[in-house]
């Protein structure tokens, strides 16, 4: 047997969160259905977690989320008596009266008490229950009080402070112990304190993502990185970029990518770069950066960037990412609609695609023009059409379709005869 649970369990532990980077998540995860199947409740309590989704569970291991599953796991944890099962149950929102009357403890006090035993013994998990016990007031509930217990309202805050402090201690000890979903509530406790009971303490949250970056934890290295990307500390950035990459944080891969297409940082490498937006589409789970890494590799393969251009390729990424709310891509998808590169020539598609376009674009404002004042997909508009065509100052395009206009002596723009 493991120190606090069963083998099983303790090995589902450390490959899913306690040693994050073996990537063996998947190894972990069958270790708790069949633990689960057998009728560990902690196997049970750990895999419904699993099915949560990312703010339970690191991206990286590619779980399914099935919350449906998720609240017959954590019923079926309190049923098969496991006192972790008892606590995460009721974070969840989901110990219900009737599945607290079919838990073996006499009372949720008890239940506390033991995975309090294992906290104290060293084990991270359970270190990480108890201090959100104490995070998002469940004590309470567990010690059977109510505001009304207290003869005073000052009374009653002594009492939550006493006890909502009580994490801070808990979820470090958490985070160094392997669990770094501790570092975000140890953010959100300094930065933003606990109503008028907790004082902010900002100070305290400045090195936080960067001690979980030194420890190892993949996603965080990344969210360390993009701080360091932010205040300008591009090299070191692109260090823990690098670190995250290697670790399986699929969204590093996006940052990579850029870094190398533009050589900003590096020696320009469009093909590794490629090879960067690639793994970042296909790993990671995330709409934003596969939708990025979607704009890179249509930016590269419409530009010919190391590659031959290929416009059904270019065409193809770029609306995907346009379809997941990027618009990025808007001047290219304009451009291949327009000219009928990778797609059918459509002037509809195009201008709805080039209105978007909100910077200073000669090559937009002359495609606009061309539609306008040739009437494609649009009323014809000359006056409107020259307008964006000198919009578009000396771009050779631009100025060889103005020939075509002239303004008569009434102020009219009209088509040359």
């Amino acid at each position: 047997m493991g120190k606090n649970f069963s083998d099983s369990v303790e090995q589902a532990l450390k490959y899913i969160y306690y040693d994050m980077r073996q990537g063996k998540g998947s190894e972990g995860f069958k270790l708790l259905e069949e633990a689960s199947k057998a009728g560990d409740g902690d196997a049970s309590c750990i895999l419904a977690r699993c099915l949560c989704g990312y703010q339970y569970v690191w991206e990286g291991h590619h779980f399914p989320e099935d919350e449906k599953r998720a609240v017959k796991l954590y019923h079926k944890s309190v049923e098969q008596g496991s006192a972790l099962g008892v606590l995460v149950c009721m974070r969840y929102g989901e110990l219900t009266p009737d599945i607290e009357h079919k838990m073996s403890f006499a009372n949720l006090l008890e239940a506390f008490g033991e995975v309090m035993k294992k906290a104290e013994a060293g084990d991270a998990f359970c270190q990480y229950t108890i201090a959100n016990s104490y995070f998002w007031w469940d004590f309470i509930r567990i010690q059977g009080k109510s505001k009304d217990s207290f003869g005073s309202q000052t009374e009653y805050k002594m009492y939550l402070r006493e006890n909502i402090s009580k994490c801070e201690d808990l979820f470090w000890k958490a985070l160094r112990g392997g669990i770094y979903l501790a570092a975000n509530n140890l953010n959100r406790y300094y930065t933003k304190g606990d109503e008028d009971i907790i004082a902010p303490q900002p100070e305290k949250a400045k090195d936080i993502y960067k001690i979980a970056a030194q420890i190892g934890y993949p996603n965080l290295q990344y969210v360390y990185a993009k701080e360091l990307r932010q205040q300008g500390e591009k090299l070191e950035a692109f260090e823990w970029f690098k670190r995250a990459a290697s670790g399986g944080e699929a969204d590093a891969w996006f940052y990579l990518g850029d870094i190398y297409e533009t050589g900003e940082l590096v020696s320009q490498d469009n093909a590794y770069a490629r090879e960067c937006y690639e793994k970042g589409m296909s790993q990671s789970q995330s709409a934003g950066n596969k939708a990025a890494c979607a704009n890179g590799l249509g930016g590269i393969y419409f530009e010919g960037k190391g590659v031959e251009p290929d416009y059904d390729k270019a065409f193809k990424y770029l609306s995907y990412a346009y379809d997941n709310g990027s618009k990025w891509g808007v001047f290219y998808l304009g451009k291949c609609c327009f000219k009928g590169l990778g797609t059918e020539q459509d002037y509809v598609k195009a201008k709805v695609f080039l209105d978007q376009v909100d910077w200073n674009s000669r090559e937009t404002w002359y495609m606009l023009g061309y539609i306008y004042c040739r009437g494609l997909g649009v009323e014809e508009d000359i006056k409107k059409g020259v307008g964006y065509l000198q919009k578009a100052g000396n771009l050779k395009e631009a100025k060889e379709e103005l020939i075509y206009y002239k303004k008569t002596l009434f102020g009219k723009w009209v088509r040359r005869n």
